[in-house]
């Protein structure tokens, strides 16, 4: 079956919104909280709600780079990609855009920029190329004067309490990344899935969960879907699920 790109320009722009404003109304709220008042519990679960919101940060830019928030109009997604990132954690668009369509083009190949060399880096080599194989040594130091600039400037003349900053700002941005890269990367381009209906020897080298939808939301926004995303990468995230309910049923 044929997936054909269908126009919502008003569907994409609407999601891509309501995750900025759900990210931006949460961080200026939980920075300003008096964490003495909340219950170890319900500071977990802010942590864990605030890292879910950022990953959905991500996910907004990478739809950007689809072109598909807002579907024949490439400058509103460059915009919006940027932006995102921007909050996301002042990630250059214009080097994660490259970098990804390299890895639609090569996937799981010498020449992908998420490419690891097997067992041999184990999941914690493969997550450190992840992170640093996006960013040069110019960037990095931008990252970390910009976020350093960010923090202190928030501590010291606005007075938000270091320990909001780290529980709220900075953890969500650390276990995000972990996210993204669990159930966007290592889980559909290891070479195997134990819950996926079949191994990654495809032409896009990836493989996707059985997970149920509902579940493959709250790990990270259908991206567990993925040989469905490399397949019809003009799909946005939240189309992944009936590309995946095609796929299972014309196997």
């Amino acid at each position: 079956m044929q997936h054909e790109p269908k126009s919502q320009p008003l569907t994409g722009l609407l999601v891509a919104s309501i995750i900025v404003v759900l990210w931006l109304g949460s961080w200026i709220s939980l920075l300003f909280t008096d964490i003495t008042q909340l219950t170890p519990l319900v500071i977990l679960a802010a942590i864990v709600g605030r890292t879910f919101i950022q990953t959905g940060l991500f996910i907004v830019a990478h739809d950007a780079i689809h072109g598909v928030v807002v579907p024949g109009n490439r400058r509103w997604n460059q915009w919006i990609g940027q932006f995102a990132l921007m909050l996301y954690a002042l990630l250059p668009y214009q080097k994660l855009a490259l970098n990804h369509e390299q890895h639609h083009q090569q996937p799981g190949r010498v020449g992908d920029p998420d490419f690891h060399d097997g067992i041999r880096s184990g999941i914690f080599g493969w997550y450190l190329k992840f992170m640093t194989g996006y960013l040069d040594n110019r960037q990095r130091i931008v990252l970390f004067f910009g976020i350093g600039v960010v923090f202190h400037t928030l501590n010291l003349r606005f007075h938000v309490p270091i320990a909001n900053l780290f529980l709220f700002w900075i953890f969500p941005i650390v276990f995000s990344s972990m996210q993204l890269f669990v159930f966007g990367t290592y889980l559909p381009h290891r070479g195997s899935d134990v819950d996926a209906e079949s191994d990654s020897a495809n032409s896009h080298n990836a493989s996707s969960s059985n997970y149920h939808p509902i579940l493959s939301f709250l790990t990270c926004y259908h991206f567990g879907y993925h040989w469905e995303h490399h397949e019809y990468p003009f799909l946005p995230w939240y189309g992944l699920p009936g590309a995946r309910q095609v796929t299972k049923a014309e196997q």
